[in-house]
């Protein structure tokens, strides 16, 4: 890992990426190809911080005056361009905006933002442009805006319908808030996204329903759904809400939104993603399929491949530290290589979400490992019933293993020495 110089007196503590010959010398790994490359842009403000969030967002309220738009921009250039050595040549072929909540950025900022991206990197044609939105943040027109600034896909963050859940997760907006956004990401967007949470405080399986009853009246061509979980270091793990769910009721619900989904032409393709024919959302599956990303903002994360090695950094967390240091081309908290030993855990961390499965030559491209690395897994896999292979060497988790996914990515560990 690179060590972090001390600060002195004003300096922005971070640092430059290293020089491109030390990501290219002799290392263990023999990838024979670089993966596909996508590109992800933090933008880490919302309105209010929500209580099971555990992404690094801060809450600019109202009386906080106006979004520190134009520095931030300016930051996320001088942190992309110092890092442009690295992907120097490869096209990008889709962009995803997260948060925070993006949408708090207006649409000139957007623009500005995304002809940035588009000067400084070849991004692909018909590169997908994900931005994320809540509906707290929407107002009439303002979608519209972001498809004219260049975002190609809106993913609205609704959660639910209902507005007392609404209220128990801390989300700012309401229910007719939500469906208001969405009837115009319907009209502005070909591939819009919509967020659904389940099992949360005192919800019922018909409340839930309805719910999904809600969501699908608006034809969405993507839908991502998730469990209310309670993450570390968050308000909820200090502060835990009553009446969770029992886990078999959660099982129900689960059970309940693949069946509607699916009744409604959406086909799970992701443990938590469900999608019409084409809408996959592809910097997601990138992800999944171990591709790499370039991350840029406060507190994103890189993974890039090299011909001898994968490497993993991590910008500075705190906006405002971020944007001092990124301002002088030293944005990094930390840049190391992915051990050897790692890998097989990373690569099926990733890739056994996929409800299709994945190739075993995708593994050895990769990763630049050979098989004999993960056999005595895979075996284990397919003794407890978790995995099934074909002739063709295709990998897939079965009805059990997509269903205990955790114990099966688990069996891809490093073992301990």
């Amino acid at each position: 890992m690179i060590p972090i110089e001390p600060a002195g007196a004003g300096a922005a503590v971070g640092q430059a990426p290293r020089d491109i010959q030390h990501y290219l010398r002799a290392g263990t790994l023999q990838l024979p190809a670089l993966p596909p490359l996508s590109l992800y842009v933090h933008l880490p403000w919302c309105l209010k911080k929500c209580p099971y969030c555990d992404f690094n967002s801060h809450g600019w309220g109202q009386q906080d005056g106006q979004l520190p738009e134009q520095r931030y921009i300016d930051a996320l250039m001088a942190d992309l361009e110092a890092s442009l050595g690295m992907v120097w040549g490869r096209k990008v072929h889709s962009v995803f905006i997260g948060g925070g909540t993006p949408s708090l950025f207006s649409p000139q900022a957007v623009g500005q933002l995304i002809s940035g991206l588009r000067a400084r990197l070849q991004l692909e044609a018909g590169c997908e442009i994900t931005l994320e939105a809540n509906p707290g943040t929407f107002e009439a027109d303002r979608f519209a805006a972001f498809a004219q600034a260049g975002v190609t896909r809106l993913s609205v963050g609704v959660q639910s319908f209902d507005d007392r859940f609404l209220q128990a997760v801390g989300r700012v907006h309401s229910s007719a808030q939500a469906q208001a956004a969405l009837r115009e990401a319907a009209q502005c967007f070909d591939t819009f996204n919509l967020d659904l949470m389940y099992a949360l405080p005192g919800q019922t399986l018909s409340d839930l329903q309805r719910d999904i009853d809600t969501a699908l009246s608006f034809n969405p061509p993507h839908l991502s759904v998730y469990h209310l979980s309670i993450e570390p270091n968050t308000y909820f793990a200090k502060h835990p809400p009553q009446q969770l769910p029992e886990d078999d009721l959660a099982y129900d619900m689960l059970d309940a939104l693949t069946a509607a989904t699916a009744a409604h032409g959406l086909q799970r393709y992701e443990v938590s993603a469900y999608a019409r024919a084409g809408h996959q959302c592809l910097h997601n599956s990138n992800y999944w399929q171990f591709g790499d990303y370039l991350g840029i903002g406060a507190g994103a994360h890189s993974k890039l491949s090299f011909a001898h090695r994968i490497t993993r950094q991590v910008r500075l967390r705190d906006p405002q530290r971020y944007m001092d240091a990124a301002l002088a081309g030293r944005a990094l908290a930390s840049d190391e290589d992915v051990r050897r030993a790692e890998l097989p855990f990373e690569f099926m961390l990733n890739a056994l979400r996929l409800r299709g499965g994945f190739a075993l030559q995708d593994f050895t491209e990769r990763t630049g490992l050979p098989l004999s690395s993960i056999a005595s897994a895979l075996e284990q896999a397919q003794q407890q019933g978790l995995l099934m292979r074909d002739a063709a060497a295709w990998v897939q988790p079965t009805e059990r293993g997509f269903d205990f996914l955790s114990d099966l990515q688990a069996l891809f560990l490093p073992v301990k020495k």
